[in-house]
């Protein structure tokens, strides 16, 4: 299983970006996908987390301007970033919760993360 992250880039406050994270390979469901992120010197931490027929959830600090998404499809998350601060500096990772079988037990995949910076 990969999930393959793509979208970061360098970008003024008050701009946005889109994130986008593909997974593939022996999926047999995806419970969850979300994404978090990490600035330097920092724990990583959550930014938001779309779980299958369920509610998303995202951090106090995005919420009103970020939106999680997805595309069961596609296999896809989506991350809409609007009114982007300086602190939305850091390096974004993908990640899914899903089962390779149907008898198997839900594991914790990650991608290889995606830089976002946003200067003042």
């Amino acid at each position: 299983v990969q999930l393959q992250a793509s979208g970061g880039g360098l970008v003024q406050a008050g701009e946005s970006l889109r994130l986008s994270c593909v997974a593939s390979g022996n999926i047999f469901n995806i419970n969850s996908m979300g994404w978090y992120r990490q600035a330097p010197g920092k724990q990583r931490e959550l930014v938001a987390v779309i779980p299958s027929g369920g509610t998303t959830t995202y951090a106090d600090s995005v919420k009103g301007r970020f939106t999680i998404s997805r595309d069961n499809a596609k296999n896809t998350v989506y991350l809409q970033m609007d009114s982007l601060k300086p602190g939305d500096t850091a390096v974004y990772f993908c990640n899914a919760i899903l089962l390779t079988q149907y008898y198997s037990t839900p594991k914790d995949y990650w991608g290889q993360g995606t830089q976002v910076t946003v200067s003042s």
